[in-house]
């Protein structure tokens, strides 16, 4: 089995997150490979089984490297793949989530959410991340891989 951890990141909290997702992944047997969204290959994308994307929650929503790769992911035919979207946001309702935005388009396109999204909470505009954070996504990797 093969699985994907797709991110953008402005303060390197996003990166963070998705590096504890995937070692949770990979602790169940998976290969995992870790990209930065500005570096994925599209064609190579299905050749994953799990697709998980992140990023920052920007201007309430999705940020702008993330939303123009899944316009471009709508170009491949990804049904029935599995997915997982995820965020990191400040603490507090207000800001909106990013991973909201993407679990929606994903499943538009027809994959197969298998957890619904979570968001990690940044403190202050560039950080830390709240305590625990890393620990919880391992876990949630963990659980994406049984799923």
């Amino acid at each position: 089995m093969k699985a994907i951890v797709i991110y953008d990141t402005k303060f390197g909290n996003t990166e963070k997150i998705a590096n504890s997702l995937a070692a949770g992944i990979n602790e169940m047997g998976y290969d995992v490979d870790v990209i930065y969204v500005e570096n994925i290959q599209l064609d190579k994308i299905t050749e994953y089984d799990l697709v998980a994307i992140g990023g920052p929650t920007h201007g309430f929503g999705i940020s702008a490297p993330i939303r123009k790769f899944i316009k471009r992911m709508e170009q491949v035919d990804l049904r029935n793949k599995k997915a997982f979207a995820f965020d990191t946001k400040s603490k507090g309702g207000i800001w909106g989530s990013a991973a909201k935005g993407i679990e929606k388009r994903l499943s538009k396109m027809g994959m197969e959410i298998v957890k619904p999204s979570a968001s990690a909470i940044v403190l202050g505009l560039k950080g830390p991340l709240q305590e625990g954070s890393g620990a919880m996504f391992r876990q949630i990797g963990a659980e994406l891989a049984s799923a």
